[in-house]
């Protein structure tokens, strides 16, 4: 039997594989920096979302950050829970005073990690994620 696909496609170009690389390799640099306020990735970014946008209802949220139902709810109600965000004005979820704080503390230890990939992408490599998240997030076509 011949494999003519197997033998002629190169996972090395997978676009799918390099982006998760790419994630897997910041996620431990922010990792790495990040390790004492005991928060993920994830529920970092709906932190830093929510202090800039205010308040914002779950379905609001879950398309701005392309975070599945399940894990949106977890991260959530982890967050909730630790008291960081508050859903007293159900169905908006805001952040609250003490997530505030401490977003405040985290921002210098993100900033370090931030300067860390920078030093190693440089501008253009900024530049080049932006622009591929620019793209993909506005070809709704992809998404759904």
């Amino acid at each position: 039997m011949e494999f003519k696909n197997i033998e002629q496609f190169n996972p090395r170009e997978c676009i799918s594989g390099k982006i998760m690389r790419i994630n897997r390799i910041t996620a431990n640099i922010f990792r790495k920096h990040l390790a004492p306020f005991k928060v993920t990735d994830s529920q970092l970014t709906l932190l830093f979302v929510l202090t800039k946008a205010g308040g914002l209802t779950q379905k609001q949220l879950s398309d701005f950050v392309y975070l599945e139902k399940s894990s949106l709810n977890r991260n959530l109600k982890r967050l909730v829970d630790k008291e960081y965000l508050s859903r007293n004005n159900f169905p908006i979820i805001e952040i609250t005073h003490q997530g505030k704080i401490f977003v405040e503390e985290i921002i210098p230890e993100w900033e370090k990690a931030m300067t860390e990939i920078r030093a190693v992408i440089g501008e253009d490599g900024e530049q080049s994620i932006s622009k591929v998240l620019t793209l993909l997030s506005n070809n709704t076509r992809l998404i759904k």
